[in-house]
């Protein structure tokens, strides 16, 4: 009997596992998302200073810090704010010195942010208009761009 009793208490179903953590609500992720803007503002201060070296220096550090931003399964929209803000940075660089190429692939990332983002906004759809205006500008630079010269034989 005490062995039919204990065969009818196992075999339930198993316990829901319990649902993600929401990081976004963490300390640290806001924490990080301070610190990836105030990278962002000082790279562009230093980059229209005439200090492009330094702008670099901040947006290397900075990257590492907007990719966790990203990682979390429903970033927020001043996360994604701050990681789109610091590659149209770099890709406003990148273009200065004709990396058009490189310039194009960061800005498509931000039209593909903001075209995917829920809900839409008026500042996320002026984002991705933004975006999509700029790697047309890349475009046209590429197609305008002279290969180098070759030798005639």
């Amino acid at each position: 009997m005490l062995l039919a009793f204990l065969s009818g208490c196992g075999g339930g179903e198993p316990p829901a596992p319990a649902p993600a953590p929401d990081e976004t609500a963490e300390p640290w992720y806001a924490q990080t998302v301070a610190r990836v803007t105030d990278a962002t503002k000082r790279a562009t201060d230093a980059f229209e200073h005439g200090k492009p070296d330094d702008a670099s220096s901040l947006i290397v550090q900075a990257e590492p810090q907007a990719s966790q931003l990203l990682a979390v399964l429903h970033p927020t929209l001043e996360a994604t704010i701050a990681a789109a803000d610091l590659d149209a940075l770099y890709a406003r660089m990148l273009f200065s010195n004709r990396h058009y190429e490189w310039a194009q692939f960061l800005y498509q990332k931000n039209v593909a942010r903001w075209k995917d983002w829920k809900p839409q906004t008026p500042d996320t759809e002026r984002r991705q208009k933004e975006a999509e205006a700029q790697v047309e500008e890349c475009v046209k630079a590429m197609s305008t761009r002279k290969g180098p010269k070759l030798p005639k034989e």
